[in-house]
C-alpha cells in the first residue's frame, strides 16, 4: 500500500514565522519543530544547503519529532554545483590565503581532499538522522546551468559515490535533460543508477522551467515538489526576500489536478513538499491538500 507523506520545504522561514501559524507558545526552536510535526509527518531541511548540517542539530531533530516522522535534506549548495561565499566553509576548509577573499567559490576551486572532506562532514552531519530511521532523501537541487552533458552526468555519478548509503533524489532546473525527446532516457539513466527523480510543479515557460513529469519509473519513493506557478516573480532578481519567489496560494482546482497527479504514481511511500514558503501559503496549502489525499482514501471504490 502506498503511502502519501505531505509537508513543506523548511519550517523556519522568516515570513512563516511572522503569518501567525505557530502559537504565542512555539517561540523557540524545539516548540516549533514540535508543532510542526503534530500537523504534518515530513518536511524538508533547508539550512543544510547553506551551511554544513550539524550532529547535535539533527540529533535535536531526530529527538523533537515522533516516531516515523521523515526528514528531507538539501545537499550543500557546493556539491550541487551552486556558488557560495567563503565563509559558508568551516575555517579550516577554507580556501588558502589569496583565495580567500573571492566573492564567490564553486565545487571545482576546492583541492581534491577538500572535496573530500566536505562529502565526510556533510555524511556525519546526517548521521543522528539516519541512525533514527528519520532521513528520507537528500535532495539535489542543481542551478539552471547545470546542463545535459558527459561532464554532468559524471558528476552525478560522483554525488552518488559519495553518498552511497542515502538516497539521492535529483532536481534539474535545465530543459535539456527532457527536451528533444530525451525525457524517457533521463528517467531510465536515473532509474539505472538508483537517482530519484523529483517531479516539480513551477512556472513554465522560462530558461529554468521543468515540466511535469508524472510518468516515472516505479521506486520505493517518489517525490513531488510543488514550488508554485507565479511566473513574475520564478526568474525575478532583487526580490525582498527568497519567500518572495514562491508567492503563490495554490487553489482547490489546482491541489485536486496536483492529488490526481499524485495518486498516479507507484511508489511504496511518496512525498509531496509544498514549497511555497512565502508567510503560511505552504502550510495552509500542504493542510489541504492533506485533506483531500485522506478523502481520496477513503472515498469508496
Amino acid at each position: 500500500m502506498t503511502s502519501v507523506l505531505v509537508g513543506t520545504a523548511s519550517w523556519t522561514d522568516p515570513t512563516l514565522l511572522r503569518s501567525g501559524w505557530y502559537p504565542a507558545e512555539a517561540r523557540d526552536a524545539e516548540s516549533r519543530l514540535r508543532y510542526y510535526a503534530a500537523h504534518f509527518p515530513l518536511v524538508e531541511i533547508d539550512a543544510t544547503y547553506y551551511a554544513l548540517p550539524r550532529r547535535e542539530n539533527a540529533r535535536r531533530w531526530a529527538e523533537r519529532t515522533s516516531a516515523g516522522f521523515v526528514f528531507d535534506c538539501k545537499a550543500f549548495r557546493l556539491l550541487t554545483q551552486h556558488p557560495a561565499s567563503p565563509a559558508a566553509l568551516p575555517p579550516d576548509l577554507r580556501p588558502p590565503t589569496g583565495r580567500a577573499d573571492r566573492e564567490k567559490i564553486y565545487y571545482r576551486d576546492l583541492a581534491a581532499e577538500v572535496r573530500q572532506e566536505l562529502w565526510k562532514r556533510f555524511s556525519d552531519g546526517l548521521s543522528p538522522l539516519r541512525e533514527s530511521g528519520k532521513l528520507g532523501v537528500v535532495l539535489f537541487q542543481f542551478p539552471p546551468w547545470f546542463s545535459y552533458g558527459r561532464e554532468n552526468i559524471e558528476h552525478l555519478l560522483h554525488c552518488a559515490e559519495m553518498l552511497q548509503s542515502d538516497r539521492i533524489a535529483v532536481e534539474f532546473r535545465n530543459a535539456t535533460w527532457f527536451s528533444g525527446g530525451r525525457a524517457e532516457e533521463t528517467l531510465r539513466w536515473e532509474a539505472e543508477h538508483g537517482f530519484i527523480p523529483v517531479i516539480v510543479d513551477e512556472p513554465q515557460g522560462t530558461r529554468a522551467s521543468i515540466p511535469a513529469l508524472w510518468r516515472i519509473p516505479e521506486s520505493e519513493i517518489a517525490v513531488v515538489r510543488l514550488h508554485g506557478r507565479n511566473r513574475e516573480t520564478w526568474m525575478a532578481r532583487n526580490l525582498s526576500s527568497a519567500a518572495e519567489r514562491f508567492r503563490y496560494l495554490y487553489d482547490d482546482g489546482e491541489l485536486r489536478e496536483l492529488a490526481a497527479g499524485v495518486g498516479s504514481l507507484r511508489a511504496s511511500q511518496i512525498h509531496v513538499l509544498f514549497n511555497n514558503c512565502y508567510r503560511d501559503y505552504g502550510v495552509r496549502n500542504a493542510a489541504r491538500f492533506q485533506e483531500m489525499i485522506a478523502g481520496r482514501a477513503t472515498s469508496p471504490g
